[in-house]
């Protein structure tokens, strides 16, 4: 088993897939410490942290880094258990008994994300049995299934019904399950071919101690106050130099505004994050490209508009002031 040297503050490109857009990320060294333990011991890995600070962007660059398959689910109140594991055709079998093709039960059973993680060859040949079709997900050349491991991006499993991560720990725990369907036998995958989990988490809702007792734990952070500004305009210079094209060239202006913005956060309101800094960036290189003046008239307008949690600041009062008057 090789555990990828995943590097730490260096660029990772990632490409496009689905409706997950291009992105560069940079990895910390806590997060690549606990990137290879969940390598080591087959382990899933829960990402906690406010929204916007990169957890889900973590999956996505250590799938690119590694040149494995990428493959998600976004978790929400109706996700059921078994919807991560599989899924029954009912219009294929309601269609096909309507013109006397019935066919087995299996033949319906259509391979969810966890299924295509664990056992990919497995889920390849019961979708070719069914006539469903594989998800959108690129195979990086030279990776072999059953051989080679793939990541799987659970995403916000805290807005899922309490009953969804008990329902996961046999599954996390032996990396295998057993479909109820006459013909299909277990799923479950070779030590070697055992996928890289990642688990997110807003922290909106408590998870069960017995399902924590099954993950590795990263909680990603923003970095203090002092050095925040600093990391985001490098972060913004980043991803400007891969995307190409123009330019934001006020970073430090936009850094300014996104602090104040911070430090007048009441208790209760949403505090904005990388992400949103990062959006702020992107629709000022794109509606001004490199007109500094320019940039600085449409951050007073859209900072209302992406940093969209906060009412303005009082006239008259700075960040401190506000915040005192708040609390």
């Amino acid at each position: 088993m090789t555990i990828p040297d995943y590097p730490v503050d260096t660029d990772i490109l990632i490409a496009a897939q689905g409706t997950w857009p291009s992105s560069v990320h940079l990895f910390k060294r806590e997060t690549v410490a606990a990137l290879r333990a969940a390598e080591a011991t087959g382990r899933p890995l829960l990402i906690r942290g406010l929204p916007g600070v990169g957890k889900s962007e973590t999956a996505r660059a250590a799938a690119a880094f590694a040149k494995r398959p990428f493959l998600s689910l976004v978790i929400d109140g109706r996700t059921e258990p078994d919807d991560l594991k599989w899924r029954v055709d009912a219009v294929k079998r309601l269609s096909d008994a309507q013109t006397g093709k019935t066919k087995k039960e299996s033949a319906y059973v259509r391979p969810e994300v966890l299924w295509w993680a664990l056992d990919w060859a497995g889920a390849q040949s019961q979708s070719q049995r069914g006539g469903c079709r594989a998800p959108d997900v690129v195979v990086p050349s030279g990776w072999q299934p059953g051989r080679d491991r793939a990541v799987l991006l659970l995403d916000e499993i805290d807005k899922a019904d309490p009953d969804l991560p008990n329902a996961l720990l046999e599954v996390l725990a032996n990396r295998g399950f057993t479909p109820p369907f006459a013909g299909l036998g277990a799923v479950c995958c070779d030590e070697s071919a055992k996928p890289l989990i990642i688990i997110t988490t807003n922290e909106e809702r408590e998870l069960p101690p017995a399902f924590l007792r099954r993950c590795l734990v990263l909680k990603l952070e923003l970095p203090p106050d002092d050095v925040l500004p600093a990391e985001l305009i490098r972060l913004a210079q980043r991803h400007q130099r891969h995307r190409g094209g123009g330019q934001c060239v006020i970073l430090d202006e936009v850094a300014e505004a996104f602090m104040v913005l911070r430090k007048a956060t009441r208790a209760g309101e949403y505090l904005p994050a990388t992400s949103e800094f990062l959006d702020l960036v992107q629709a000022l290189a794109t509606l001004c490209p490199d007109d500094a003046q320019a940039q600085r008239e449409q951050l007073q307008w859209l900072r209302k508009f992406v940093w969209k949690s906060l009412n303005p600041l009082p006239a008259g009062k700075d960040a401190t002031a506000h915040k005192a008057s708040a609390a």
